[in-house]
């Protein structure tokens, strides 16, 4: 084999493993989270009858499937959920990989995406956002921004302060001409810390892809149902987020070339 090819195939398989691995603790976040417990004990164990679950059961994506998604002990049927984060975040790591190569700017967003994963997960699951993940996430945010390859220092904290504060404002005028609660203080501290990580043209992205997203899915949920549905508005910043990542300046560059500087 070509030493380069041997070398991207090692660079590929190590990782896919380390993001699979980071998605297994990312499953054990969303669980305990959601039921505030604490993310460092007990250790792993089966969520459905509570036996300690051994090193050789907790291989990410491979476990689950050697065990056919089922527990050792109780042969209960393990959510698929599992496998999934496992595997979407050893994707999020190898896609960020292609991007960057191992950097800063990878960590960055490897953590980023790792945080709107597990904020998507609970708030579709739970309709709660953690603050462990919104304002730890948006402190780590700001830690990136000290390190080259990335935002300013100054950007991150203007990304923080637009991020939330335009949320903030939505909720207070919102509660105060609907007399109820518009927007829950879970997304104003996710805004936040979508700030932190993407500054000012991040936020202004997120909150349109979001906001569209979410109107256009729930708007079709609630006809169809006959009924209003609760929307877990987090899931869609989170995607908003991503897409930011990946695609936003490509977007935003083809939409002012298209309809702004024609």
């Amino acid at each position: 084999m070509d030493l380069g090819l041997y070398t991207t195939v090692y660079w590929i398989v190590f990782v896919f493993i380390y993001g699979a691995l980071f998605g297994s603790f990312l499953n054990s976040c969303i669980y305990r989270l959601a039921r505030g417990e604490s993310i460092a004990t007990p250790r792993s164990h089966c969520p459905l009858c509570g036996t300690p679950i051994f090193w050789y059961d907790n291989i990410p994506i491979l476990s689950y499937i050697l065990l056919r998604g089922r527990c050792r002990k109780c042969r209960k049927t393990i959510s698929l959920q599992y496998p999934l984060v496992e595997g979407g975040t050893a994707l999020m790591a190898l896609a960020l990989w292609f991007k960057y190569g191992l950097s800063f700017a990878w960590a960055a967003d490897f953590s980023f995406l790792f945080l709107l994963l597990g904020i998507a997960v609970i708030d579709a699951r739970n309709y709660i956002i953690p603050d462990l993940f919104s304002l730890g996430g948006a402190a780590l945010g700001l830690a990136f921004s000290l390190l080259p390859g990335g935002l300013s220092p100054g950007q991150s904290v203007a990304g923080l302060l637009l991020g939330g504060g335009v949320l903030f404002l939505v909720a207070f005028l919102g509660e105060r001409i609907f007399n109820k609660e518009a927007m829950g203080g879970g997304d104003v501290k996710m805004m936040a810390m979508i700030g932190a990580f993407l500054g000012w043209k991040g936020v202004a992205f997120t909150l349109f892809a979001g906001s569209l997203t979410g109107s256009l899915v729930f708007g079709f949920i609630n006809y169809a149902l006959g009924k209003k549905k609760l929307v877990p508005f987090g899931v869609f910043l989170a995607l908003g987020g991503a897409l930011y990542v990946f695609l936003g300046e490509r977007l935003i560059r083809g939409y002012l070339e298209l309809f702004i500087f024609k």
